[in-house]
C-alpha cells in the first residue's frame, strides 16, 4: 500500500512538473528588451538577433536554436580570465647565491588579472604562495622611556649587533630602527612646571619629557643602532598609561622618515604598563580627533598637545594598510590586556618581555617565527553587486573554505601553498570596469586583478541608429530590435509618449487599482496589452488585460475540463450532456436505473451518473441496499409457517393475524419456485421451522402492485447424528491418549534409570581409600630416652 501511494504522489509530482515548467523559464520571465538586459537575468539565458525571429529572443540556447534562430543568430558572451603578470615566486636553495634586491623578491603568483565578469556566472583562478628564503625584513622597536623601564633599556643597548647575528639564519637583509615614546606634554598626564619639564625625575637624572621620538631612523648598521640606543635616558609622567598608540600611528604612517622598504616590516612595542586611546585626551582639553597623518618635525612629534590619541580601529587600519606585523613585548601583568588588543590587529601577536637581551632577541625571532608562518590574503572593498570566495590548499592536503578559505597556517620557508579563488558579479555596476587589490597580510605584495563587466552583447556595438525599420528612423536597430529614441514607445517605436493621455503610461493596461501592468501575463505598449507567448504554441494569453488564457481551467483525470469541454478565460465551457467546473458530471442519468427500472430506486436523486440517497436507511450505487430493514422472508415466515403446515410461533392464532395475508400458491418443491425476470423481482426465502427443518418460499410484487406468493410443499429435515459411533470414537480415544501417556512415562523412567546407574559407575571407578591413621588408636610401646646418654 505505502508503495502504491509513493508511485502515485511520483507520478503527479512528474505531471505538476511538467506543468509547471514552461512557467519556470527564467530567461522568457525576465521579458527582457534588448540583448543587454537578457545577457544579464542569468548565465542560461542567450539572446537571438536574427532580423525576423518572432519568438521570444531570450530564451535558453537549446530552445532558440528549436525555434529556429541560426547559429551566428545567437549573442551568448562568456566571461574569460586572462594573466597579465606572471612572475615566478622565488626559488632560492643555495647559501652562495648572489642576495637579490627586495624588488625582485616574488612570493606570490601570478600578479596580475584580467576578469570579464558576466551576471551570476563565477570566475576562477588560482594564486600560488612561496615563503621565500632570505626575505628582506625591517625591523623597528618602539620602546617606552618611563623610569620605570630603566633597566630594560639597559638590555636595548647591546639588542643590535646581537640580534643582527641571530637573525642572520632568517635573512641576510635586516634593517633595523629605534623609537621611543612617553606621554602628551599636557596635564595632567604630565606636570608642566620648568623644573619638572627640565628633570621629570629629580634627584635622579632623567631627560625631559616628550610625545614621541624617532631616535634612529632603518639602518643595516647594527653599531650604529648600538650608538644611538646608549645615548638615550629614561623619563617621567604622572599617570601609569603611555602615549604608545600616538607612537604605534607616527611610526606607521610616516613611511620616509622612519625608512620602511616594501618589504616584511615588523614593529616591536615594548612597555610595561597600559595606553592611552582616544577620548583620554579631553582630560587635557584635547578633543580634535586623530587624523592619522605624519607630524614629525626633527624626529619629534609635535601635535600630541592638539590630537587626541588613534581609535583603535584606526590603529587596525593603518597597521593593516601599511603591511606593518606588530610584536608586543609587555610584563605579565600587562600581557591579558595586549592579548585582547592583539585579537583585534591582525598579524600581531604578544610575548612577555624578559630583563635579559637574550631573551628579548629570542621573543622577537619566535614572534617573527609565528607572524610568518601564517599567510593570510585579504581583498580590497569590492564594487557593489560582486562577491568574493577563497579555497585554500595548505600543508599536508589540508583544505579550507568559507571565513577561512583564505588562511594557511605552519608555513616554513620553502613551503608552496594555492588559493582558488572565485569571483561572482550580480547584475551590471554603474562602473564598467573596477580594479581590486588581493594583498599578503604583512607584506607589500599584493595581486591586481582588474574586472570589467559585460553588460551589453558584441551586436550592441553595430546598431544602426535613426533605422527605417524602427517606424520612421525613431529607434536604433540594435540586436535584432529597434531601441527606441526619446519619447518614442512600442515595439518598432511606433508610438510617441505625447500619445498617452495620462503621466502613467501603464495606467490603460491595468484592470482596476490592481497594481500589475496587463496582468502580469504581457507588456504594455502604447497603452495596450500585448500578451506574452507560451512555449507551447497551443497555450496563449488572452483580452484586453491579458487577464484570460486556455490552460489553466480545472482539470479531471489529469484532462483540462475532463477531456469534455473548452477552456475560455480559465473557465470551462462544457459539452452537451456535462457539467461541473472540470466538465466531470455527466447529465445521463442510466447508470443510476435500479432492478425495479426506477431511478435510485425511488429512494434518490441522481447526481454526475451517481446516485445520492435521500432515505437514509437506504445506500448502495442504486439505493436498493438497506442493512437496518427487516427482511421481507423474516417478515412473513410466521404467516406462511402457520397457514401452510399449521406450525410455528403463530399456529394458535393463525386465523386472527394472518386473515389478510396474501392467498398461498403451493408448489410441489424449492426447484418449482418462481424466479426473477425482467419484469417482476423475486426474493426467494428460506427459513427454519419449529422442527428444525427448512421450508421455502418467494415473495414479489407485480407491476400492478399485487403481491403473489408460493410455497414449497415439501421441506429438509435434517438427518439425526447417529450415537453409537460418536460415543465408540471418543471411548477409543481415551483408550489411545491413556496408553500413549503410560508408554511415555515409561520411556522417561527408563532413561533416568540409565542415567542414575551410569552416574554410580563412574563414581565408583573414581573411589580412592583414605589410608590415614585412626585418630582413636594409641600404640602399645612406649619410648623413653635418657637426658644424660650422649651416645658413648
Amino acid at each position: 500500500m505505502n508503495m502504491r501511494v509513493l508511485l502515485i504522489s511520483a507520478l503527479l509530482g512528474f505531471v505538476s512538473h511538467v506543468r509547471a515548467k514552461p512557467d519556470s523559464n527564467a530567461c522568457i520571465s525576465a521579458n527582457a528588451k534588448t540583448c543587454g538586459e537578457c545577457i544579464q537575468t542569468g548565465p542560461q539565458c542567450v539572446w537571438c538577433k536574427d532580423p525576423d525571429f518572432k519568438p521570444s529572443r531570450c530564451d535558453e540556447k537549446e530552445s532558440l536554436q528549436k525555434a529556429g534562430c541560426t547559429p551566428l543568430g545567437i549573442e551568448n558572451p562568456r566571461g574569460t580570465v586572462t594573466i597579465d603578470k606572471n612572475k615566478p615566486v622565488t626559488n632560492r636553495k643555495n647559501e652562495g647565491e648572489e642576495n637579490l634586491r627586495p624588488e625582485e623578491f616574488v612570493q606570490i603568483q601570478p600578479q596580475k588579472f584580467t576578469l570579464n565578469l558576466r551576471s551570476d556566472e563565477p570566475q576562477k583562478f588560482t594564486l600560488t604562495f612561496k615563503r621565500a628564503k632570505d626575505y628582506p625584513i625591517d625591523l623597528y622597536f618602539l620602546m617606552d622611556l618611563s623610569d620605570s623601564m630603566r633597566t630594560n633599556l639597559e638590555n636595548v643597548k647591546n639588542l643590535g649587533a646581537d640580534l643582527a647575528k641571530e637573525m642572520r639564519y632568517i635573512t641576510k637583509d635586516l634593517r633595523i630602527g629605534f623609537g621611543s615614546f612617553l606621554e602628551k606634554l599636557v596635564m595632567p598626564f604630565i606636570l608642566t612646571t620648568p623644573k619638572y619639564l627640565e628633570n621629570p625625575c629629580f634627584p635622579n637624572d632623567c631627560t625631559a619629557p616628550f610625545s614621541y621620538k624617532n631616535v634612529l631612523s632603518l639602518t643595516n648598521d647594527s653599531t650604529l643602532f648600538t650608538q644611538e640606543v646608549s645615548k638615550q635616558k629614561t623619563s617621567g609622567n604622572l599617570d601609569s598609561p603611555e602615549a604608545g598608540f600616538d607612537a604605534i600611528m607616527q611610526a606607521a604612517v610616516c613611511t620616509k622618515e622612519i625608512g620602511w622598504r616594501n618589504v616584511t616590516r615588523l614593529l616591536v612595542f615594548s612597555t610595561d604598563a597600559g595606553f592611552h586611546f582616544a577620548g583620554d585626551g579631553k582630560l587635557g582639553g584635547i578633543v580634535r580627533p586623530n587624523d592619522g597623518k605624519c607630524h614629525l618635525s626633527n624626529n619629534m612629534y609635535t601635535m600630541g598637545h592638539y590630537f587626541d590619541y588613534p581609535t583603535i580601529s584606526q590603529l587596525v587600519d593603518t597597521l593593516s594598510d601599511k603591511n606593518i606585523q606588530t610584536i608586543f613585548a609587555v610584563t605579565e601583568q600587562f600581557r591579558a590586556l595586549y592579548e585582547e588588543l592583539s585579537a583585534l590587529i591582525p598579524k600581531s601577536t604578544v610575548g612577555t618581555l624578559s630583563t635579559s637581551s637574550s631573551n628579548v632577541i629570542q621573543l622577537i625571532i619566535d614572534s617573527y617565527n609565528s607572524l610568518s608562518a601564517e599567510v593570510i590574503l585579504e581583498n580590497s572593498k569590492l564594487p557593489a553587486g560582486v562577491s568574493i570566495s577563497y579555497v585554500s590548499h595548505c600543508k599536508n592536503g589540508v583544505s579550507r573554505k568559507d571565513e577561512s578559505g583564505g588562511k594557511c597556517s605552519n608555513i616554513s620557508i620553502g613551503d608552496e601553498v594555492k588559493f582558488d579563488i572565485e569571483i561572482t558579479a550580480k547584475g551590471c555596476p554603474s562602473n564598467k570596469s573596477e580594479t581590486i587589490k588581493i594583498k599578503l597580510l604583512g607584506s607589500n605584495e599584493e595581486v591586481e586583478v582588474v574586472l570589467n563587466f559585460i553588460c551589453e552583447c558584441e551586436c550592441h556595438k553595430d546598431g544602426i541608429p535613426n533605422s527605417p525599420s524602427c517606424h520612421f528612423g525613431n529607434g536604433t536597430l540594435e540586436c535584432g530590435v529597434c531601441r527606441c529614441n526619446y519619447g518614442r514607445l512600442g515595439r518598432l517605436c511606433e508610438c510617441s509618449q505625447n500619445e498617452v493621455e495620462t503621466d502613467d503610461l501603464d495606467a490603460n493596461c491595468r484592470i482596476g487599482n490592481e497594481t500589475e501592468v496587463c496582468s502580469n501575463n504581457g507588456e504594455c505598449v502604447c497603452g495596450t496589452c500585448e500578451c506574452k507567448k507560451r512555449d507551447n504554441p497551443v497555450e496563449r494569453y488572452s483580452g484586453k488585460f491579458c487577464e484570460c488564457d486556455n490552460f489553466s481551467c480545472d482539470r479531471s483525470n489529469n484532462k483540462l475540463c475532463g477531456g469534455h469541454g473548452r477552456c475560455e478565460c480559465r473557465k470551462c465551457i462544457c459539452d452537451a450532456n456535462y457539467t461541473g467546473s472540470a466538465c466531470d458530471c455527466p447529465l445521463d442519468t442510466s447508470t443510476c436505473l435500479a432492478s425495479n427500472k426506477k431511478i435510485c430506486n425511488g429512494r434518490g436523486t441522481c447526481e454526475c451518473g451517481m446516485c445520492k440517497c435521500t432515505d437514509s436507511k437506504f445506500e448502495g450505487p442504486t439505493c436498493e441496499m438497506c442493512p437496518t430493514c427487516p427482511r421481507i422472508c423474516n417478515e412473513h415466515k410466521d404467516c406462511v409457517e402457520c397457514l401452510q403446515f399449521g406450525t410455528g410461533i403463530k399456529k394458535h392464532t393463525c386465523e386472527k393475524e394472518c386473515r389478510n395475508f396474501t392467498p398461498l400458491k403451493v408448489v410441489n418443491n424449492k426447484d418449482d419456485l418462481p424466479q426473477s425476470d425482467d419484469q417482476t423481482h423475486v426474493d426467494l426465502c428460506k427459513e427454519r421451522d419449529a422442527d428444525d427443518c427448512w421450508f421455502y418460499f418467494t415473495y414479489a410484487t407485480k407491476n400492478d402492485d399485487k403481491i403473489e406468493v408460493h410455497v414449497a410443499e415439501k421441506k429438509e429435515c435434517p438427518s439425526g447424528p447417529d450415537i453409537i459411533p460418536i460415543v465408540a470414537g471418543v471411548v477409543a480415544g481415551i483408550v489411545l491418549i491413556g496408553l500413549a501417556l503410560l508408554l511415555i512415562w515409561k520411556l522417561l523412567m527408563i532413561i533416568h534409570d540409565r542415567r542414575e546407574f551410569a552416574k554410580f559407575e563412574k563414581e565408583k571407578m573414581n573411589a580412592r581409600w583414605d589410608t590415614g591413621e585412626n585418630p582413636i588408636y594409641k600404640s602399645a610401646v612406649t619410648t623413653v630416652v635418657n637426658p644424660k646418654y650422649e651416645g658413648k
